[in-house]
């Protein structure tokens, strides 16, 4: 029978959400209802919002999750009523040609619930990132939950479903940090201050974190960081080349995906050296004037990295024991607790730049 609950719908392209009633349905196969207790503000919800993602209006908003499992449906195996879960947006199916391969985290296959959660009037929901967690309870593929030590904070725990993971990965699985090498992250907002939190975690020996807000490069100085440098009156370039004897760095992650923050990563990294973009671009944006002969020349790996290469079952797990024993630290991220009717006012203060996550307590 389903059951109501609250959810933050965005109804129309660039208008405010709302809280609204929402039916959630009993699983059915290969499904999961589950409680949420915390939820991330990610920019992507505000790109739903925004309509920058599609026009499948009404969204019922939030993904960056964490909650325990109530009830599952038909064949569900993997995760039992009573789980502690962290949700992801990318289920594996175990067999598309990325997992036949062994490289299960390029799964090109996309898995949600199939059935609908609906407004009281019958209005069909589109879930963000078919998981729609700005609610009291959220139905999802089985897939999409991945157990954790259900002794970890929501709040904290809840950001490896997307952001945090995005950054944590374009270091760890995308670049290959490893021990003593050098990294140059460029923007810290919450995926970059997470790409510089991987880096010390890999045993990066120099990590600089790049950014025009100080005190973004602050917080990336106590996820990390061994320098900042301010690009808003410093060339990024000659600096991460200068903070890494003229060489530039082993590994340069652009978390900001705009074609000048790139070419800085291109040109900033040493021979050879590896760039990973993480930042996601629109559309319209291109690299103009690259010699071909740089790209040849400078050798190394042109990278980007969708959701931190990251394989939940894997990852997840992993992370979440780094920050029970205090050695990755997810509190730092999460800069304020709100209540679901905070979250139009948490889109706002992205744009200013104050907090690296607002994170909705259920």
């Amino acid at each position: 029978m389903p059951q109501q609950v609250r959810g933050v719908v965005a109804k129309a392209k660039g208008e405010p959400v709302s809280i609204e009633t929402v039916l959630v349905p009993d699983p059915g196969p290969g499904e999961a209802v589950v409680q949420v207790q915390a939820c991330g503000v990610c920019h992507t919800d505000l790109h739903y919002r925004e309509g920058g993602i599609n026009d499948e209006f009404p969204f019922l908003l939030g993904h960056e999750a964490a909650g325990v499992v109530e009830s599952v449906g038909e064949g569900v195996t993997d995760v039992a009523p009573g789980d502690f879960v962290v949700l992801n947006w990318r289920a594996v199916c175990g067999d598309c040609r990325a997992c036949n391969r062994g490289e299960p985290w390029y799964c090109f296959s996309t898995f949600n619930a199939t059935q609908k959660m609906t407004l009281e009037d019958g209005t069909e929901l589109s879930p963000a990132l078919g998981i729609g967690a700005f609610a009291d309870k959220t139905l999802v593929h089985a897939g999409q939950c991945t157990k954790v030590d259900p002794s970890a904070r929501p709040a904290a725990v809840g950001l490896l479903g997307c952001g945090v993971m995005a950054g944590l990965g374009a270091a760890i699985n995308t670049g290959n940090v490893g021990r003593g090498k050098s990294v140059a992250v460029i923007g810290c907002g919450g995926v970059g201050a997470a790409a510089v939190a991987g880096s010390r975690i890999a045993g990066a020996g120099t990590i600089i974190a790049v950014d025009l807000d100080d005190q973004k490069l602050e917080w990336a100085r106590n996820l990390g960081a061994t320098h900042t440098v301010n690009s808003g009156t410093t060339d990024a370039v000659e600096a991460i080349q200068e903070l890494t004897g003229g060489f530039g760095a082993d590994v340069v992650i652009d978390a900001v995906g705009r074609p000048e923050t790139w070419k800085q990563a291109f040109y900033a990294r040493d021979l050879a050296g590896t760039v990973v973009l993480v930042g996601v671009p629109t559309p319209d944006m291109k690299v103009p004037d690259l010699p071909l002969i740089d790209v040849f020349g400078r050798g190394g790996a042109l990278k980007s990295s969708w959701y931190g290469d990251c394989l939940p079952s894997r990852d997840f797990p992993m992370l979440v024991d780094l920050y029970q024993q205090g050695r990755l630290d997810l509190d730092a991220f999460v800069s304020e607790e709100i209540a679901l009717e905070d979250v139009e006012a948490a889109f706002d203060k992205m744009h200013s730049g104050g907090v690296l996550r607002s994170v909705v307590i259920m």
